[in-house]
């Protein structure tokens, strides 16, 4: 058996806990192949792992996505499935254990990487574009015209939004945090930018509008309830992320009482659990990135050493875009 460093957990905690090992590495088992890292993906998921918010065996290995070089492949790989094979590049969103310079894969969830999109791109952007995919697809239809709320629009998720609303005729109205991300999704095509630091969010969005059908909300309990003012009589809320920790529970006649209004808590894994799902969202993603309608921006790059730093920044909300760790 070989073995491959990889970022892994004995314990939750902060950054801190995120220790450089080297960790058992077989022969890829039935239906597996191993997938040589060329870069790894960082969401905030993986920091939910490393808090124990959504817990883990441990010691676990975090890292959900990452893009490479397929290097070998086990029995049965093909059969009623993808047919993967050696020096295939691809692109997965798979159980934790990406943060590493090469892991076993379950093959069904390999997706081949097109010609013209880099292993970088497909790392910071895969995750992100299945998850804008399902928000997109899931519950309202968005039609040319229709007014949508994307909150922290200029984060890793939030950007790709933007501009696939932007895509399909949608008006949008992105909300940030500062001034220096304000400009980053204008430049995206944002019909309207506002600033959670200086404005009420939900007044202007009722002034703008007088209220939208749909609110596409990854900041969680800090923007729960001004969200819910920014919809019309009916709309829903998509809370799809806990970067300001997750929505307390709440009494569901709020609904009723702010104007009969809906609230989903998806997970891109449940989206794209079967394999003709996650062939359609990836194929809608990177058609989209191919044709330059959706670019995935990396703010931040750091070497598979330094994940601790990458947490950090990450959980500072200081970053725009997303990040990668390079094996």
């Amino acid at each position: 058996m070989t073995t491959t460093k990889a970022i892994r957990i004995a314990q939750t905690g902060g950054p801190e806990v995120l220790r450089l090992e080297e960790v058992p590495l077989p022969a890829p088992g039935p239906g597996e192949a191993r997938v040589r890292h060329q870069a790894i993906g960082v969401n905030f998921v993986d920091t939910y792992h490393r808090t124990g918010l959504y817990p883990l065996p441990l010691p676990a290995v975090l890292g959900v996505e990452a893009a490479g070089v397929v290097e070998a492949v086990g029995e049965a790989v093909g059969e009623g499935g993808p047919g993967v094979k050696a020096g295939d590049r691809v692109a997965y969103m798979a159980a934790p254990g990406a943060y590493a310079e090469a892991r076993n894969v379950a093959a069904d969830r390999l997706v081949a990487l097109p010609l013209g999109i880099s292993a970088e791109q497909a790392a910071a952007g895969f995750v992100k574009g299945l998850t804008a995919h399902m928000l997109l697809t899931r519950y309202r239809g968005v039609r040319p015209g229709d007014a949508v709320v994307v909150t922290a629009a200029a984060g890793g998720v939030g950007q790709v939004l933007v501009q696939w609303l932007k895509a399909v005729g949608a008006t949008v109205i992105a909300v940030v945090g500062s001034e220096e991300k304000a400009a980053t999704v204008r430049a995206l095509g944002a019909d309207q930018v506002l600033c959670s630091a200086r404005e009420d969010v939900a007044a202007r969005v009722k002034a703008l509008t007088g209220g939208v059908p749909l609110v596409l909300d990854s900041v969680g309990k800090a923007t729960f309830e001004s969200s819910l003012d920014c919809l019309a009589p009916f709309g829903t809320l998509v809370t799809y992320g806990n970067a300001s920790g997750p929505v307390p529970p709440f009494d569901t006649g709020l609904l009723a009482r702010k104007g009969s209004l809906a609230v989903a808590r998806p997970s891109v894994f449940n989206h794209v659990a079967r394999r003709a799902d996650l062939e359609a969202a990836a194929s809608a993603f990177f058609d989209l990135t191919a044709q330059g309608r959706i670019g995935v921006a990396v703010g931040g790059r750091w070497p598979l050493a330094e994940a601790a730093a990458a947490h950090r920044a990450l959980e500072s909300r200081a970053t725009s875009g997303s990040l990668v760790l390079l094996p």
